[in-house]
């Protein structure tokens, strides 16, 4: 199984998600804070807290995390969502 450190998981996230930007930050041992931005203007698109994590993860542990990042953006449908025209 593949473990990598937070800030590794969270350069992961930032690759995934780009062209939008992407900060992630612990808010508690065990689970983060995201936040995902428009890089030209720096508004905040989504903000998510209190997603679980941990200081060193595994691979499928980052994959959830971006799932569930991508069902929030569904949910509150981000039309304005650059990964949909990037395909």
């Amino acid at each position: 199984m593949n473990k990598m450190t937070f800030p590794n998981a969270c350069q992961v996230m930032r690759w995934h998600f780009h062209p939008l930007g992407f900060e992630a930050s612990m808010d508690a041992p065990r689970s983060m804070v995201a936040r995902l931005f428009d890089r030209a203007s720096g508004e905040t698109l989504l903000a998510i807290a209190g997603i679980p994590c941990a200081a060193i993860m595994a691979a499928t542990d980052v994959e959830r995390i971006i799932e569930a990042v991508e069902a929030e953006m569904e949910t509150f449908d981000l039309s304005v969502n650059p990964l949909r025209d990037a395909v």
